[in-house]
């Protein structure tokens, strides 16, 4: 499993300041999704994010093969008024940033900031080595380009985003938006998530580690796979032995694996760990109940498991993650 996603604990009610960093040939649609996740006014949403558009060049900004759109944005020397920045992207055939824009970024990242990278944007993070000992995505058509120019990071292949609470960047397009909303998930909580969610009129969040294609992806009628995921969905709470999910796809379970791995780019099991920790993530948000209560409605049985999956995905507890949220328990 490619994709990791260990959230830093962060202090919700703190606002947080957010530069959108503007540079040449800005491709439109992810400057889009960076504005209207952070930079949208959320008036009804405590504390939400101050966000600007900068640039480190004075000139206009040209817009990506948008009929020479430019734009004008202000100036900046430094990133030093920020908490995070977000690259929606970068001309990736260029050989080298501006030091001064490398040293901003760079000195923002060490002293606790987060660099977040939409599709091409992953190529300035590759170059100014904030992708060392780190694994990275960016568009699948673009896979052989990123390989070549930086062989020394891991490339994640066919998975929507990666974030490890510090850095992150994402495939392109609607994966843009994936990563977005997982990071105001670790800011505000799923509460919030699914509120600022619903305002943009999206659909549920898709978790990083989903395949960025299917060669079919699209069927005349809804089939047995898509309803066995349904299925499993509504019982989280419940054993569920994956020989069953099988069945009730009707494939064999060697089939049925196979299909899961390339649909979904991970294992039955990790897939049912995964929606059962986020299903204790909303219990441990909504509610005061017991750790064990919470482990029990959330399918782990029992409350040393859930801690296990806590540390093992999210590096710290329940009761840990429960107190990052805890201003939003009503």
């Amino acid at each position: 499993m490619c994709v990791n996603i260990k959230p830093l604990i962060t202090i919700a009610h703190i606002m947080k300041k957010v530069a959108i960093l503007a540079s040449p040939n800005l491709a439109l649609f992810e400057l889009g999704c960076a504005t209207d996740l952070f930079a949208v006014k959320r008036p009804d949403i405590k504390d939400w994010y101050k966000t600007d558009m900068v640039s480190f060049q004075s000139d206009p900004i040209s817009i990506q093969g948008q009929a020479n759109m430019l734009i004008t944005v202000p100036t900046v020397t430094n990133l030093d008024d920020y908490d995070m920045v977000i690259i929606p992207s970068w001309p990736f055939r260029q050989l080298s940033a501006p030091d001064n824009m490398k040293h901003a970024i760079i000195d923002l990242y060490n002293r606790g900031g987060r660099v977040i990278s939409l599709c091409s944007g992953v190529f300035l993070l590759a170059e100014i080595g904030l992708l060392e000992n780190r694994k990275a995505t960016y568009h699948w058509l673009y896979e052989k380009e990123f390989k070549k120019r930086f062989p020394h990071i891991k490339y994640c292949q066919d998975v929507l985003y990666v974030y490890d609470g510090k850095v992150g960047c994402s495939a392109g397009s609607s994966a843009a938006i994936d990563l977005g909303i997982a990071i105001i998930r670790d800011d505000f909580g799923y509460k919030i998530a699914n509120q600022a969610a619903r305002q943009m009129v999206l659909a549920a969040h898709r978790n990083g580690g989903q395949s960025q294609f299917v060669e079919t992806p699209m069927l005349e009628r809804s089939n047995l796979f898509a309803a066995t995921l349904d299925w499993a969905m509504a019982r989280l709470a419940k054993p569920i032995d994956i020989s069953t999910m099988a069945a009730k796809a009707n494939m064999s379970r060697r089939t049925f694996d196979r299909k899961f791995r390339a649909s979904m780019n991970m294992s039955p099991k990790q897939w049912l760990n995964q929606q059962r920790l986020h299903l204790a993530k909303q219990l441990l948000e909504s509610n005061n109940d017991s750790i064990d209560l919470v482990a029990y409605h959330s399918g782990f049985e029992k409350s040393e498991t859930l801690r296990h999956n806590f540390r093992k995905y999210l590096n710290l507890s329940p009761s840990q993650y429960r107190q990052q949220f805890c201003c939003h328990l009503e």
